[in-house]
């Protein structure tokens, strides 16, 4: 088994690792926050009350999560305390807690859960167990959505291969995922591939909503309902 990574060591150095090893997708680590909000935004039914972002590091996706869906209340949670800390600074009015340390407040359910990047550094064994606890969270029609890298991209492995707080990373294929969300007791209703062009290809962004099956964009992403 592989030793899991302590982010609370890269809690100061998170953005500008993840901005310098996926420099051929993005020349930023915000463009990847908006992306993946873009995505939800546009999936969901109808603007949630409640959202938890499940491993939300230092929070760097909760300030599109308040500007997609304004009028939601918005939780974080995480392993990292010291994230937790810089996450607090930089998002007030937003409530976070350590998993496996503070109580859940008030034991809630939410609308919806945004989790990315967080199950390939959850140990297989693991995972189902995660995966139930997700739906525990989740309102009765609550959706989940699920962002992993893609490991059938070539470009997606040489990233995980050579980032520091990716060397406990196992990656899951978007089946595997899928299998360990319904182990968990959630429906599967989605799965798609995204992250196709780097944004200096702005004339082909475009065309990525209609890639989704294709095997080849660096992520994909997966929703899920109770």
């Amino acid at each position: 088994m592989k030793k899991p990574v302590n982010f609370d060591e890269y809690t100061e150095t998170y953005n500008s690792l993840l901005t310098q090893q996926t420099r051929f997708f993005a020349s930023g680590e915000e463009y990847f926050s908006h992306y993946k909000v873009a995505i939800v935004r546009d999936e969901v039914k109808s603007p949630p009350a409640r959202i938890l972002e499940f491993g939300c590091g230092i929070g760097r996706n909760i300030r599109y999560l308040r500007d997609a869906f304004p009028d939601a209340e918005i939780m974080g949670s995480d392993i990292s305390a010291k994230s937790l800390e810089m996450a607090r600074s930089e998002n007030e009015g937003v409530r976070f807690w350590c998993e496996g340390v503070d109580e859940q407040p008030d034991n809630q359910q939410f609308d919806l859960i945004f989790v990315a990047g967080v199950f390939h550094h959850i140990p297989p064994a693991q995972r189902a167990d995660v995966a139930t606890t997700l739906f525990s969270r989740l309102t009765p029609g609550g959706s989940l959505f699920v962002f992993e890298h893609n490991p059938f991209n070539p470009v997606t492995r040489r990233i995980v291969d050579n980032c520091p707080y990716d060397e406990d990373a196992v990656l899951l294929t978007p089946r595997n995922l899928s299998n360990v969300l319904r182990q968990g007791g959630l429906r599967v209703e989605r799965q798609a591939f995204a992250l196709f062009f780097p944004p200096r290809l702005k004339a082909l962004l475009g065309l990525e909503p209609f890639l989704g099956w294709l095997p080849l964009g660096g992520q994909y992403w997966v929703k899920a309902t109770r």
